[in-house]
This record gives C-alpha cells, structure tokens and sequence, in this order.
C-alpha cells in the first residue's frame, strides 16, 4: 500500500510540475504579447496555476504519506 500511495504521488507531483511549466510558458507569452491577455485568459491561467500547485502538492503528501509508512 506504501508503495502505491509512493508511486501515485511521484506521479502527481511530476504532473503538478508539468501543469507549472505550462504555466509558466502561457504567462511568458502572454508578456511577450502573443497570448490571450483578457481578463477571461488570466482567469484560466490562475486556474491553471492553482490547480497544478495543488496537484504538485498532493503528490508530495502522498510520497510523503508513503514514506512515512513504506
């Protein structure tokens, strides 16, 4: 089970990642002048960036949790 919970949250933290540097890559652009610069884009980018925050961050307490317990 620890090793599930290791495995799932490795998993979910690269991912969390992935999500961040999407974000990253979006608000360069939308800097640069080549993005969606509306209010509706910046409202979808800050979505973006809090649910990749919290994906990262519930992957880190899962391998955290199977740590703990592995």
């Amino acid at each position: 089970m620890a090793q599930i919970a290791l495995y799932a949250g490795i998993f979910l933290t690269i991912l969390g990642l992935v999500g961040l540097g999407a974000c990253i890559r979006k608000a360069l652009a939308v800097k640069r002048g080549e993005g969606d610069g509306s209010s509706a884009g910046m409202h979808r980018l800050v979505a973006l960036n809090m649910a990749a925050v919290g994906t990262a961050f519930l992957g880190l307490a899962f391998v955290t949790v199977g740590l703990i317990f592995g």
